[in-house]
Order: structure tokens, then sequence, then C-alpha cells
């Protein structure tokens, strides 16, 4: 293990024997980091926390502190688990959980760069890209694959479906379906098609997904319509399509609307 000399780490932490501590890093006593991850300079890793393989934690970033929530209580076991191949850049925050034994969650392969912000209690997918000074509170659920751009703030509780792209600076308080591109203030623009070529999703899915947007988005229909009119059954055979309906119906925020033209 090479830990430099100038790092505090707690010897009740449990840090498999290849992980990397860099200068003036500080470990503390309940963190378990495994095998190949490296923790860089100036980086906290603190409370419940859980790293698994190969993680990257760099310079100045905060793992594992408490929630920003009034509401926390010092005395609660709560918990950060993160995945595998993560890469945590420039004074990241992420923060454990509020509630007595929750837990904030991360995949495995996700990148979350300068300056970016987890809070307490969220579920990461994989894959997630969350780029500088991009902003996630509290609750949120991010699917697999979802790419959130510079600037951009998510509200608490607010669910994000899987390939969601996030245009730089929006701001965003409902429900983002899955493989759609929102921007602006709680709106939704277009399907990610660029997302769903390079994520080689088959061309039957995304002609539905498109058949789907022209019903949800784009035609004259009220929600309670075009959900009528999707759900019919048959309709609808591939798995996106079918995660595109169910999202819409399972929706504890209500959807973000069409853009306005």
């Amino acid at each position: 293990m090479a830990i430099h000399p100038t790092a505090i780490v707690s010897p009740k932490a449990e840090l498999d024997s290849s992980v990397e501590v860099g200068p003036h890093a500080i470990i503390e006593e309940h963190v378990k980091i495994a095998a190949g991850t490296r923790v860089w300079a100036n980086a906290y890793i603190t409370g419940h926390t859980e790293i698994g393989r190969d993680n990257q934690i760099h310079m100045g970033a905060v793992i594992g502190h408490e929630p920003q929530d009034l509401k926390f209580d010092r005395a609660t076991r709560s918990y950060l688990r993160i995945g595998d191949r993560n890469v945590f850049r420039e004074y990241c925050t992420v923060h454990r959980g509020t509630e007595l034994e929750s837990a904030t969650t991360i995949g495995n392969d996700c990148f979350l760069m300068g300056l970016s912000h987890v809070g307490h209690n969220c579920v990461i997918g994989n894959g997630v890209i969350i780029c500088n000074c991009a902003l996630v509170a509290g609750h949120v659920h991010i699917g697999d694959r979802v790419f959130i751009s510079g600037g951009v703030v998510i509200h608490q509780f607010t669910h994000i479906g899987q390939l969601a792209m996030f245009s730089g600076n929006a701001r965003i308080s409902m429900d983002v379906p899955p493989f759609t591109l929102a921007a602006e203030r709680n709106e939704i623009h277009a399907l990610n098609l660029v997302g769903l070529r390079r994520a080689k999703i088959p061309l039957p899915a995304i002609s539905e997904l498109k058949r789907l947007f022209q019903s949800v988005y784009l035609s004259e229909l009220t929600g309670t319509q075009a959900l009528a009119e999707i759900s019919q059954a048959g309709a609808f055979q591939t798995a996106e399509a079918k995660e595109f309906i169910e999202f819409i119906r399972g929706s504890p925020n209500g959807l973000c609307p069409g853009a306005r033209r």
C-alpha cells in the first residue's frame, strides 16, 4: 500500500493493500476502499463510506461527508456506497444519506467532473457523466448513461430516465423521461438520438421511441390521452419503448413538458 507520509489514515479504516493515498489526504475510521483505487492529494473521505475497485478520487474531493440537510442528526448512521471504476474530479462533493441507515449510491463507470455535487440519498446508475458545476439535490434518481452538462441544477426527488441528456445550465424540477434531451427550465426538446446511436440502441427501438415522442410531446393530445394511446396492447414491442411508457405511467413528480415553440 502506497500511503504518503503526510496523509492521515485512520487505523480503523479498511483499505486494500493496493490502494494509493496522496499527500495530505484524510481517510476516517469507517471508510472501506477496495483494490486499485487511488486517492489523490487533499481528498477527504469520511462517514460510513464503501468504495469499490479502481476508482479515482482527485484533489480536494469530499466523499461521504454529512448531508446538507437541516434535519440531519450527527448521531445518525447513514452510508455512501460507490461501485467500481468511477472518477471523482477536483473538488466534487458526494454526501451520505440523511435518514437512519439510509444511503447514497453510485454505480459503476461514472464520471463526476470538477465542482459537481451529488446530494444525500441520491441513486446514481452506471455510466453517468455529471459535468463541471452541475448540482444534483437530495433523493434524485438518475438512470444509466445519463449525461448532465455543465451548470445543470436538478431539484430534489426528481427522477431521470436512462440515456437522458441535459443541455448546459438547464434547471430541472420535474421528471425527465428516458432517451430524451432536456434544456432550459423543465423543457423536453427532442429525443437524444445521438446518445441512442452511440449506445447502439437497435433501429426498431429508435423507431418506436420516435412514435412515442410524437404522441407525448408533438401531438395535440393531453397527457391522459397520450398515455391512453401509447398504452394500447401490442402497439409497442421493444424494451426501450416499454421502458419509456412505464416511466411516464409511474412518474412521481409529473413530466417535464415539451419545449414551447
